[in-house]
């Protein structure tokens, strides 16, 4: 049985996504129990220069004009065949909407089992994946012979996964990419001018725990008190409270202030993804359970209602 340990490089428009990094890392965490060699595999157009970065044994890159953007039934037709050939003993895919859609597709197409929400690998090789929400972890080996897994970020290090040294990379061909049914037309992204959270050195980001939009009174006397900027994971963007270019996680910012203070964020992993590389992360959640506890230096579960005005006050009598 192959030992091989394949994991699938998410990148967009020219950039490696910070969870391609926590994956080799993961990979090189699994290697060292399970054996076998990590191999990066990056699909893409005029790519082949992102291989530089990754901490691989090797990179397999197939290059394609239908793989220039990512469109799930592209990606998972190249992989599909690819799998077929190698019999890699896991794959992995970042639990990001790209990666579980290329693996529930594959999953499907392939007749191979999925873990899901895989946080990180024991020492004895076995899975360790949060489930509900992140407040129970469960343990388990890994299914024989192939395994599509799919990774949340906390578990490891990003810079684990980088390398100073190119790993030799093998062009590959990919297989009959015809009558695909999605292509990619335009990116839309927000409008310019507004603060950019991710060259703060100090955030006080909020989450749904935040209630109302009146309430961002308290995070912005806080974040004025602290010289900080306020930002937000996805709900309190959904709402309406705070423009996209706040937004930190998956599909917004990924940022790495010196202090990360979460007012009322559950810690999901989408939003993880974009801020588990901050230096200090402060947490405070009336959950104990709640999953930002995981990746947080410190934390509470006093009501931020009564510990923000509090801590305010403290910062600008330290003044």
């Amino acid at each position: 049985m192959s030992q091989t340990l394949f994991v699938v490089i998410e990148h967009l428009r020219g950039q490696v996504a910070e969870i391609s990094y926590v994956m080799l890392a993961a990979a090189r965490q699994l290697a060292k129990s399970a054996g076998g060699d990590v191999v990066a595999v990056l699909l893409g157009q005029n790519a082949q220069e992102l291989a530089a970065s990754l901490a691989a044994d090797r990179v397999l890159y197939m290059e394609d004009a239908s793989l220039a953007e990512f469109t799930s039934d592209a990606y998972q037709a190249a992989l599909a065949a690819l799998i077929k050939e190698h019999n890699p003993r896991v794959v992995l895919f970042g639990h990001s909407s790209l990666g579980m859609d290329i693996a529930s597709g594959l999953s499907a197409k392939l007749g191979l089992p999925v873990i899901s929400s895989c946080r990180s690998f024991s020492t004895d090789g076995k899975f360790i994946c949060q489930i509900c929400g992140g407040k129970i972890m469960a343990e388990g080996e890994i299914p024989a012979p192939t395994a599509l897994i799919t990774m949340v970020p906390g578990g490891y290090k990003s810079e684990l996964g980088r390398s100073t040294q190119a790993p030799p990379v093998t062009p590959i061909a990919a297989p009959a990419l015809d009558g695909l049914r999605v292509s990619v037309k335009n990116y839309i992204e927000p409008e310019a001018g507004d603060v950019d959270i991710a060259k703060e050195a100090v955030l006080v980001s909020v989450g749904r725990g935040i209630q109302t939009k009146d309430n961002l009174d308290l995070a912005n006397e806080l974040a004025g008190a602290l010289g900080a900027a306020v930002s937000a994971s996805r709900p309190v963007v959904d709402q309406g409270w705070l423009p996209t270019s706040r937004l930190v996680g998956k599909s917004g910012k990924r940022v790495k202030p010196k202090i990360y203070l979460a007012l009322g964020i559950s810690g999901a992993p989408e939003h993880v993804e974009g801020m588990s590389d901050s230096q200090v992360i402060i947490a405070i959640n009336t959950d104990p359970n709640a999953p930002i506890f995981n990746v947080a230096k410190f934390g509470s579960t006093i009501d931020m209602f009564d510990l923000v005005p509090a801590l305010t006050e403290k910062v600008k009598s330290a003044k």
